[in-house]
């Protein structure tokens, strides 16, 4: 199999490690014929993309910290990160480990100032579902943040570039969308307010990290749809605030 850039692996890691023969070279990956597939066992490590709501309102939230455990950091999926550290964000990878061939780890993050970033080219793929959050965080971060060649942005659960400045707009952030993407200015002082989340999921998600940040109550319409990807997110999101 041929790929122009890399992609996401999992299938080609979970294949190795139940004795399939990988071998992946740049630009492409080629499994041989096996006889057989070993029986694997294995704990399935914690989405990322849903750990990256809890790492940016730990973030976002002075005084905060927090440590989450086994969640998978594949680097195909682990351009929020890179991202976090590009604006300033503090947070450690702890205990690093391989569970059934997937690079695993614990990830500590404390609040942190911020300051804007600029985010395109091969990051945009590796970040693509936490862009919308990125945009949260720039709304608290020093500095103009852009985001561009993220077209695919548009064809989500919603266009998320209209939802993102339409939403986000309506507690005082200053946001504008582009053709590819979005342009943040930052740091504002978000307010309270009422929000829709137009059946998407993370945009829900994002809107609750936004309402951390602003000053008076927010309300989320439709906020029970955050658990099409992250069941419990919000109660959890509570105890955390405990």
């Amino acid at each position: 199999m041929r790929e122009p850039r890399p992609t996401r692996d999992h299938t080609e890691r979970m294949l190795a490690a139940m004795g399939a023969p990988v071998r992946s070279i740049p630009g492409a990956v080629t499994v041989a014929p096996a006889q057989g597939l070993d029986a694997l066992a294995l704990t399935v490590p914690g989405d990322l993309s849903s750990a990256a709501f809890l790492l940016a309102a730990a973030t976002a939230v002075p005084g905060s910290e927090l440590l989450v455990q086994g969640v998978g950091v594949n680097l195909t999926r682990t351009g929020f990160l890179a991202i976090l550290s590009a604006m300033g964000g503090h947070f450690r990878v702890e205990n690093s480990r391989v569970e059934g061939g997937e690079p695993v780890a614990d990830l500590w993050v404390e609040s942190a100032p911020l300051t804007a970033t600029e985010v395109s080219g091969d990051l945009v793929p590796l970040a693509i579902d936490e862009l919308p959050l990125v945009a949260v965080l720039a709304t608290q971060a020093r500095g103009v943040t852009v985001v561009r060649e993220a077209s695919e942005l548009r064809l989500k659960e919603s266009d998320r570039v209209a939802t993102l400045v339409a939403e986000l707009g309506k507690l005082g952030a200053q946001i504008e969308a582009l053709p590819d993407g979005y342009r943040v200015e930052g740091p504002t002082p978000l307010r309270g307010g009422t929000v829709e989340c137009h059946a998407d999921h993370r945009l829900a998600m994002c809107l609750a990290v936004a309402a951390l940040c602003a000053v008076g109550p927010v309300t989320i319409l439709g906020a029970e749809c955050a658990a099409d990807s992250f069941p419990g997110f919000f109660e959890l999101l509570e105890r955390l605030r405990s």
